[in-house]
């Protein structure tokens, strides 16, 4: 039998669950403090505000992002502010004061929930001296007026009656990973509210905050005092045992990049808000509408539903409603990488959502790079070159604040160069891509008059500068350049840079006549501003004929670059398998000598050129370039940016399965941190290329001019619906697309799921062979761990037999040794709980019911029911078969025939989840499913063998099983 296993890298994350609209995280964890600040980033368009904790954390990076607030480093760089922080609330128990790293947490769990925008927190806390709270944190940023901040607490005595104080501030003094940009003007109180006012250290932008404290339940009122930079409202009120009290801090802020005096607007703000409820009320009201046209909704497969809207929250929550000045960074407004600079993501993955469900915000964010036109002339006169060349990483001016150097890793290494602030020029024709695209998608002709024209016509002036003539060749040349593909630094003739620039020449043509023709005034006045004469525009006609693009016109295989093929080519399952880049592995000259890639280079270029059938795309040709530049792509620790093309480009070629691993490895790569980097901030690009890879690629959209969009769907198995919104024209178009019934019909016809109990759900073999070792030491019987291990999945009786050896005992004996081996389980499990559970197995279930999948316990322990009891999974099970329901056991089938009889299904209806090689033995005598846990030696002979449930769907397993069932039969014919 055939084992097959995944290839995309998954982390251990067994306190993350989800539902379809939520993630949920179980139990607090410290060293995934950052990461997890990341995962619960809240923000309304105008701010972002990581999930840091309101009372803090000892090395936490709490910090709050405004878009378009830059300051200076001192000779380094250009970076956002981190902006006063809104949050701090500080209780004070008794005297004792809550935090997380102080006492004893006995029950926690935090809460997103994407479709209100709102994080929620509720924690059971044991103080030092022994008082149990619980408390319940709620915060959002109003999506319906976006200078109103709120977070409220509820305070409910356990086991005391007693006092409480609440200390709620604006923390004055927040920093850039070390750097404070902020220089404090002045701060105050007045009628039970407190303001603070600042300005950053370089850029001298204003900022104005204000806050209020109400308290419910109790007769209080609070005070305000005002520490230097800190100012706090504080209130102290008695509470009794089992009563519930609330906290509620409203915040309005301001910058000077909104009106002129921040302060003063952030006071009236504040003065005018109405309560708490009526202000949550609007701002859920104002998700529901956002999400009316942004949705995408997803049926069978739980896991990938919440991935797509938890990353479509991530870019809807960065992309301002109000602002054409700003654009969306490449880690949006969730955290210090990148110094909120904004790239290409930009434009060529996080666009195509807004330009397809929010045009608006789309208009703005191209609006932005108008705005910054000139610094992009700057940076092209400062290289030598004509017109406007877009700076690689741009923040509010537009001039190129790409660091000049990287530090090393080691000690006493050499710091890096980096080149893309020279090099990766392709950025210019990227922007004039996104700027079509808005364009053919909206028909907004009046923006394209007053905007996107001058930036596409003066970006080709810039190219017309940057070619060479080859005059030996009698061909134009583009030299010393990196590409999309990162990992080749100063080289020639890049396909995607050449064919992007001959694109962008090719456009500037047409909309310099369609200038003429329509808006003639326009088209003069950008002749004289840019010099648009008859003898530049034919220098354009002829780069676009006489532009080398390096292809095989017999084969359809393109070089990616000059030389490319005479590289040292690469095996990557040579290094596999590996947690690092290949470019750590490598070096960077050592990657730079070999035919890997950090990402798609040449099917970038086909994909973009996809969308008009243009050159050099074809089916065809696709084809042969993605056998040879697939794998060669270091798509799992290259960049982040990779695996949503490579879903899209796949799902265009029928293969599936690998669209679709491809697709979970973007939708992943924060909510389960599959790259160690979610600390940093959230993966912008690949959160847009997501949405790209559910429409474009398993939804088959395709764009045409005259009858709008239409879809050819490549749905994965176990998608049962998908269904989205697009605006094309000034008309929104709705997609239901289901699988055709043949494609239904080819996948594996599973109606029920047989989950082991231990090695599985939970691990309860240190407490059996804790109590076989006090049997044996009990009994003079040799036992360890080694023999424990062979145990598993057998029967108690069989396993005492084993144990026993040649050693004869009577039947009262071996039933009185049963009987004391069975009380000393039951005396280690008492304290079992829900945190026992294994990684991944209640998202599983959860899964698994969401999809009206029939779920069964096969366990031949006698005390199963009383641990899934325990373990707070009882209610997903639809039938139990333990070591009471059969006389045989397993490598027997008799278990798992019973399990089946009480599901009422067939045995080839019913996948087995074992860890045993017995229980896997048991399962295929039954002709049934078998999936095995742990190490192929142990479970090999099992249809799919995975290391643990840990980030497993219901959907993984249709998509691994059909897979195999595709090669079987393959093989039998």
């Amino acid at each position: 039998m055939q084992t097959i296993a995944p290839s995309i890298p998954t982390l251990d994350t067994p306190d993350l669950t989800y539902t379809d609209w939520t993630v949920i995280e179980t139990q607090f964890s410290p060293d995934l403090l950052h990461a997890r600040e990341t995962v619960f980033t809240i923000g309304n368009g105008y701010l972002g505000t990581r999930g840091s904790f309101e009372e803090g954390y000892p090395q936490d990076l709490s910090a709050t992002f405004i878009h378009g607030v830059f300051d200076d480093v001192p000779i380094v760089y250009t970076e956002l502010a981190n902006c006063p922080d809104w949050l701090p609330i500080a209780l004070s128990i008794n005297g004792e004061t809550f935090r997380l790293d102080q006492g004893t947490v006995l029950k926690y769990q935090r809460q997103l929930d994407l479709q209100q925008g709102i994080l929620s927190r509720t924690v059971r806390w044991s103080s030092p001296n022994g008082r149990t709270v619980d408390l319940h944190f709620e915060r959002w940023a109003s999506l319906d007026n976006p200078h109103v901040l709120a977070v409220r607490c509820e305070i409910t005595p356990v086991d005391f009656d007693g006092f409480v104080e609440v200390q709620a501030s604006l923390n004055g003094y927040p920093e850039n990973q070390g750097f404070n940009h902020w220089e404090l003007i002045q701060q105050g109180k007045q009628d039970h509210s407190i303001w603070l006012s600042s300005r950053t250290r370089g850029s001298r932008i204003q900022l104005g905050m204000t806050a209020q404290l109400n308290i419910v339940g109790a007769d209080a009122t609070p005070q305000g005092t005002s520490v230097p930079g800190y100012p706090t409202l504080s209130a102290t009120f008695l509470v009794n045992e089992g009563q519930t009290y609330a906290v509620e801090k409203l915040i309005a802020v301001f910058t000077s990049r909104d009106v002129e005096d921040p302060l003063a607007a952030a006071l009236s703000e504040l003065s005018a808000l109405t309560d708490y409820k009526t202000l949550r009320a609007a701002h859920r009201a104002a998700w529901a509408h956002r999400w009316t046209y942004s949705d995408v909704d997803i049926e069978g497969d739980l896991r990938a539903q919440l991935a797509i809207r938890y990353n479509l929250f991530q870019l809807l929550i960065c992309g301002s409603s109000t602002d054409e000045r700003v654009s969306i960074p490449a880690k949006t407004l969730s955290g210090f990488g990148y110094r909120g600079h904004a790239f290409w993501d930009t434009e060529i993955f996080i666009l195509p959502f807004f330009t397809f469900t929010q045009p608006e915000t789309a208009r703005r964010l191209l609006s932005y790079r108008y705005h910054t036109l000139d610094g992009a002339r700057r940076k092209a006169l400062h290289y030598g070159y004509k017109g406007a060349m877009f700076a690689w990483e741009s923040a509010d001016t537009g001039d190129e604040v790409t660091p000049r150097w990287a530090l090393p890793n080691q000690p006493y290494g050499e710091d890096v160069r980096i080149w893309c602030r020279d090099q990766e020029i392709h950025i210019s024709a990227d922007i004039s891509y996104a700027i079509w695209q808005y364009w053919q998608a909206t028909g907004d002709d009046v923006w394209m008059r007053d905007y996107g024209a001058e930036i596409v016509l003066d970006t080709a002036i810039f190219w017309s500068s940057r070619v060479d003539l080859n005059i030996k060749s009698e061909r134009y040349e583009i030299r010393e350049v990196i590409g999309a593909d990162e990992y080749h630094e100063h080289v020639s003739n890049n396909a995607f840079t050449n064919r992007m620039a001959q694109w962008h020449l090719e456009k500037a043509l047409y909309l310099y006549e369609w200038l003429l023709e329509q808006y003639p005034e326009k088209a003069a006045a950008l002749n004289v501003k840019l010099n648009l004469s008859q003898e530049r525009r034919s220098r354009w006609q002829d780069i676009v004929q006489c532009i080398w693009i390096p292809y095989d016109p017999s084969t359809g295989l393109i070089e990616e670059f000059e030389g490319f093929f005479k590289l040292k080519d690469i095996d990557l399952a040579d290094y596999e398998p590996r947690t690092k880049s290949m470019q750590a592995l490598l070096g960077i000259e050592g990657a730079n000598q070999r035919q890997v890639l950090k990402q798609p280079d040449v099917l970038m270029l086909m994909y973009l050129m996809r969308f008009t059938q243009a050159f050099p795309y074809s089916e065809e040709w696709l084809r042969v370039n993605w056998d040879y530049y697939a794998p060669r792509t270091d798509i799992t620790y290259g960049s982040s940016l990779g695996p949503a093309i490579h879903a899209i480009l796949a799902s265009d070629l029928e293969k599936v399965s690998e669209a679709y691993e491809r697709f979970m490895q973007a939708a992943m790569v924060d909510l389960e941190d599959v790259r160690d980097n979610a600390a940093d901030g959230i993966h912008g690009a690949s959160a847009g290329g997501l949405w790209q890879a559910v429409v474009f690629g398993f939804g088959g959209i395709q764009l045409k001019e005259n009858d709008g969009p239409s879809a050819t769907p490549h749905l994965p198995p176990g998608w049962t619906r998908l269904r989205f919104r697009l605006h094309w024209r000034g008309q929104w178009y709705d997609f239901d697309l289901r699988p055709p019934e043949a494609s239904r019909q080819n996948y594996p016809d599973i109606r029920g799921v047989i989950f082991d109990l231990d090695g599985v759900l939970t691990d309860t073999a240190e407490y059996h062979y804790r109590s076989w070792q006090k049997l044996a030491d009990e009994e003079g019987l040799f036992f360890n761990r080694q023999a424990n291990e062979a145990l598993r999945g057998v029967s108690r009786r069989d396993s005492l037999l084993r144990i026993l050896g040649d050693r004869k005992v009577p039947e009262d004996k071996l039933e009185d040794m049963m009987e004391r081996k069975n009380l000393y389980y039951i005396s280690f499990i008492q304290d079992i709980s829900p945190k026992d559970l294994l990684p991944g197995a209640l998202t599983l279930l959860q899964d698994l019911r969401k999809n009206n999948i029939r779920i069964a316990l096969g366990s031949a322990s006698k005390n199963a029911q009383g641990v899934i009891e325990r373990l707070g999974i009882a209610e997903y099970m639809d039938a139990i078969a333990d070591g009471y329901s059969v006389e045989n056991s397993k490598p027997a089938p008799d278990l798992f025939f019973y399990a089946a009889q009480q599901l009422g299904l067939e045995p080839q209806h019913c996948v087995v989840i074992e860890d045993a090689a017995s229980g896997i033995d048991a399962a295929l005598a039954a002709n049934m499913w078998a999936v095995g846990l742990g190490p192929a030696e142990r479970v090999g002979k099992a249809h799919l063998v995975l290391p643990h449930l840990a980030g497993l769907a219901w959907h993984d397993l249709l998509v691994k099983l059909s897979e195999l069932e595709r090669k079987e039969a393959s093989v039998s014919r």
